[in-house]
């Protein structure tokens, strides 16, 4: 007999079952230790979202897009959030909240949930988008969306979501009756979505409108195009008419100043223009807004602020009432 052996012979049969308990215990340790680490890297409400990346292509490059605070992905790629913070967790010890990607006011054919939706609500065309515009005053979609959309994302371990397509009513309300339906069941659908998952963080992609009634249901906002556009009928970058731009920096300050919220832009250069997107993000910076370039499909790691842009005073990431 061996030594191990003869020992357990002399304590007798009491200390072998204590000692085969305790190895049972240390593996069970051992073995769900990647769960626990992945339900550790989370940053909180009160981190604020930090700086983020919007990322829509397949794979996805972890490692390059882990040194963003908040990335959003699609979720369709096949990707997987918790096992995405599992690895990071073992490598370093900044966390990188993983959000989905969803179409609130639109639907395509390639989503799983199209063919379950009533054909009544899709009220519209987005022909640049090959999609269908969502009435959102429909009984039973605030539900089907909760239903549908969100819970198998949470069901995969996503706990944030950008919300896009937020304007996309525009196209088939020509009234202010109707727009005032549009946006009220645009509202509602929201607040369906936070009263199933209270713990669910939000971007919301403009949205301006309904900002007075959720903004305390929001993490941040977002809007495309404050320098460089992407034309997705044309297939061409340009540039934005100052107009436009000055509009969306006076949208930005009410929402900084207002409401306390980060507010991040995502402008376009084409992938291989570097100095497109080092230029863009400097001015982005300077005009008080968070900034993120990338390329007009989103499948290309882009770039986001530096330490100059995050240290300004008036700068709103995680100082919400």
């Amino acid at each position: 007999m061996t030594t191990l052996a003869n020992l357990f012979a002399r304590l007798g049969p009491p200390w072998v079952l204590v000692s085969c308990i305790a190895a049972a215990l240390l593996l069970s340790v051992l073995c769900v230790r990647p769960a626990f680490a992945a339900a550790a890297c989370q940053r909180t409400p009160q981190d604020g979202v930090g700086t983020v990346a919007w990322f829509y292509g397949a794979p996805v490059p972890v490692e390059q897009l882990s040194r963003f605070d908040t990335v959003v992905v699609e979720a369709d790629s096949g990707f997987d959030p918790r096992a995405a913070a599992a690895t990071r967790d073992g490598q370093t010890s900044h966390c990188t909240n993983w959000y989905a990607y969803v179409s609130v006011g639109e639907v395509s054919k390639d989503r799983d949930y199209f063919a379950a939706m009533p054909r009544k609500w899709r009220l519209g065309r987005n022909a640049a988008w090959s999609s269908a515009v969502i009435d959102q005053s429909a009984p039973g979609w605030p539900q089907f969306f909760v239903e549908h959309v969100i819970a198998p994302l949470w069901v995969r371990g996503y706990r944030g979501f950008f919300l896009d397509t937020l304007d996309s009513w525009q196209l088939i309300a020509k009234t202010d009756a109707a727009r005032a339906r549009q946006q009220a069941g645009l509202i509602n659908t929201i607040r369906a979505l936070k009263a199933r998952y209270p713990d669910a963080q939000l971007i919301l992609n403009r949205g301006f409108e309904i900002l007075p009634e959720i903004h305390g249901d929001v993490a941040a906002v977002a809007f495309e195009s404050l320098y460089g556009s992407w034309d997705q009928a044309a297939q061409r970058y340009g540039a934005v008419p100052a107009d436009d731009r000055t509009w969306l920096i006076a949208q930005a300050r009410t929402i900084r100043e207002q409401y306390r919220l980060p507010v991040i832009s995502i402008d376009y250069c084409a992938p291989d223009d570097a100095p497109c997107r080092r230029e863009i993000v400097e001015q982005i910076c300077a005009a008080g807004v968070e900034p993120y370039v990338t390329d007009g499909a989103l499948r290309t790691v882009g770039v986001g602020s530096d330490a100059a842009c995050g240290a300004r005073p008036d700068d709103a990431q995680g100082a919400r009432h």
